[in-house]
């Protein structure tokens, strides 16, 4: 398996092609994505609230659902 390994790397390395220039430079790719990150990140700030809008209700405890929650400490289930 070592032998065919080196043997394609060395058939990689003979055919090889040349280097090949990106379409823009190296900076317009990362101010690209600086600016994505930054519309993400504004979007993120601009939703923040929406969690805050009304007052949180505690959830009706149903001890027939099928996958009730772990959080109703206890209520649904008697004993």
């Amino acid at each position: 398996m070592l032998i065919q390994l080196s043997s394609a790397a060395l058939t990689a390395a003979e055919h090889s092609e040349a280097h090949v220039e990106l379409p823009m430079s190296a900076y317009a790719y990362g101010g690209i994505i600086f600016g994505l990150f930054l519309v993400l990140m504004l979007a993120t700030v601009m939703f923040t609230s929406l969690g805050h809008r009304h007052e949180a209700t505690a959830e009706h405890v149903d001890p027939q659902r099928q996958f009730p929650n772990k959080h109703d400490h206890g209520q649904g289930i008697e004993g």
